[in-house]
């Protein structure tokens, strides 16, 4: 559940009946759409609103001694608003969270003094005086809007995803085992940049990890347990017993690191050790990992895992990592993502465990089974690339939005055919740019809140492509 800061602005000439009306109207919308609201009594303040130097510190003393509960602020102005006392009350509380400002909208039959509000030209002080502060803040769609409106109600979501990713990032920690595989500069990243954005990253060496699973029986409760969920995920038929006895003792060490350590995603190298020294690919467990909203990216894709992580934020649903793969036709706002795969199950319309067909050309079938085969299913999606730039010392990112499609195309792996408006201007921007060839996805259309998140709050350089 999200938890916001409510302020409701007052202007003292104004009618007094408005602020009172407001913060009922306001409360019970919260209340509906399921968001928990942090506010003093109605009785603590004028009206239940802030407008005096006496009222700002006061409220600024209540964000702050819940500071750790708070995701987020909502500014509302019934009428004009003290825009002194909200900038106050936000600069005067030291809380660092998104901030949404929300005006009521007047009526022409309804301007006499008795109900005048003025809150379009007062959310236009309050905005002022916050950007004079250096003070982030979020604006609903419309200028004013009734909060009892859908519009008001889906600017209430939005934000409250905004406030999910950027709380999401606050200490949140990343597990990367075994090192990148020695063909993919593309995944090289900035743990220093990410350690300065707040989030650490844990190593764990492949050796460490194969030595847990040499320490498992078959007979382990939690390596049974493991094999059971396994084959409640996914179909196996004509999949080797020992692979999946493989598969599952792979599951139960990455569980035991991301429990250790206190994980939210994990990074897993794919390319080819595990393969090679072990006998599986890691896909199915980093799959089921995924669906259950833990992402996992392959080829210890820092940056790339991190994208899903911020997607799911967003969404609330699964991401996946793909490439960006090939051209579809000569379609040229249509292409093919693909990965061996990985992907989550909530992706595919359906899917099944086979081999690996690229990598059991050089190792051999018989050590590359557990990667899960199917078609990504239509429906839209939201994208999102990630980089650390240590030439500029800053993070970049760029999202969109397009669909998957339902046009015909046969090969392995996990793949779809997808289509974002504008692609070629897209792709332009991802080779000029130095992006990796990975993109993360989530079944959902959150653009707009990851680059709000990112870009307003975090301040991390954000493209927001558009046709």
């Amino acid at each position: 559940m999200v938890t916001l800061g409510v302020l409701i602005g007052n202007r003292g000439f104004f009618p007094a009946h408005l602020c009172t009306e407001g913060r009922q109207k306001v409360l019970q919308v919260l209340e509906s759409e399921g968001i928990r609201a942090l506010i003093l009594p109605e009785e603590a303040t004028r009206n239940g609103a802030v407008e005096s130097l006496e009222e700002a510190r006061k409220y600024a003393e209540f964000f702050r001694a819940h500071r750790d509960e708070l995701d987020g602020v909502l500014v509302s102005l019934p009428n004009f608003g003290d825009e002194r006392a909200i900038a106050n009350t936000l600069r005067w509380a030291g809380i660092d969270v998104p901030v949404l400002i929300h005006a009521f909208p007047d009526r022409p039959d309804r301007m006499s003094i008795n109900f005048r509000r003025d809150s379009f030209c007062g959310k236009i002080s309050v905005c002022n005086n916050l950007y004079q502060y250096g003070i982030r803040y979020s604006l609903t769609t419309l200028h004013t809007v009734d909060p009892d409106s859908e519009a008001f109600r889906a600017d209430l979501r939005r934000f409250a995803a905004v406030c999910r990713v950027v709380r999401s990032l606050r200490g949140l920690r990343i597990g990367q085992i075994g090192a990148r595989p020695a063909a993919f500069n593309t995944v090289r990243y900035s743990e220093k940049l990410l350690e300065r954005a707040g989030i650490t990253v844990e190593p764990l060496d492949l050796s460490e990890l194969l030595g847990w699973i040499r320490r498992m029986n078959d007979q382990d409760p939690p390596v049974q347990q493991k094999l059971e969920e396994i084959r409640a995920y996914t179909d196996t038929q004509g999949i080797p017993e020992e692979s999946l006895y493989k598969l599952a003792k792979l599951g139960v060490a990455i569980d035991r690191f991301l429990q250790e350590k206190e994980l939210k995603a994990v990074a897993i190298q794919c390319w080819t050790a595990l393969e090679e020294f072990y006998g599986v690919v890691p896909c199915t467990p980093m799959s089921m990992l995924s669906n259950r909203l833990i992402p996992s990216a392959c080829e210890a894709d820092i940056p790339g895992v991190l994208s899903m992580y911020l997607l799911q934020q967003a969404s609330g649903k699964p991401a996946a990592l793909l490439d960006w793969n090939n051209n579809y036709r000569d379609e040229l706002d249509k292409g093919v993502v693909f990965h061996c795969s990985n992907l989550p199950a909530a992706f595919f319309e359906s899917q099944r465990m086979d081999y690996q067909e690229i990598i059991a050309g050089t190792v051999g079938k018989e050590n590359t089974y557990g990667t899960l085969v199917g078609r990504i299913a239509p429906g839209p999606f939201t994208f999102c690339g990630l980089t650390t730039d240590e030439f500029s010392g800053r993070i970049r990112t760029y999202v969109g939005e397009g669909r998957f499609t339902d046009d015909p195309l046969e090969t392995f792996g996990g793949y779809g055919v997808f289509e974002v408006p504008g692609l070629q201007q897209l792709l332009r921007y991802v080779c000029a740019n130095g992006f990796p060839h990975h993109v993360a996805a989530t079944l959902n259309h959150v653009a707009d809140v990851l680059a709000e998140a990112l870009g307003t709050y975090l301040g991390w350089d954000v493209y927001r492509h558009q046709a």
